[in-house]
């Protein structure tokens, strides 16, 4: 993805005024497997944050090592800080 891109979709983000505008936003935007698929993402940080071994995350969440490593990468490079 280039730089461009997610500057766009993280402006149109910010552009929302609450949350109801921004569920609404996704909903428009994303179908209910993607949702979903960002929801799970968003647990597998969640989970790695708080020290679940990545076995258990898999087991737990019904996902594969490769998505969870890739979280764990991400969340090694600083990301995630305000994800609680």
């Amino acid at each position: 993805m280039k730089n461009s891109q997610l500057k766009k979709i993280a402006n149109q983000i910010l552009a929302c005024k609450d949350e109801e505008e921004l569920r609404n936003f996704l909903i428009g935007l994303l179908t209910p497997q993607e949702i979903d698929s960002l929801a799970t993402r968003i647990e597998i940080v969640r989970n790695l944050k708080k020290g679940v071994p990545q076995y258990k995350i898999a087991a737990n969440l019904g996902v594969g090592i490769a998505t969870i490593t890739r979280g764990s990468r991400e969340l090694k490079l600083g990301r995630f800080k305000n994800l609680s």
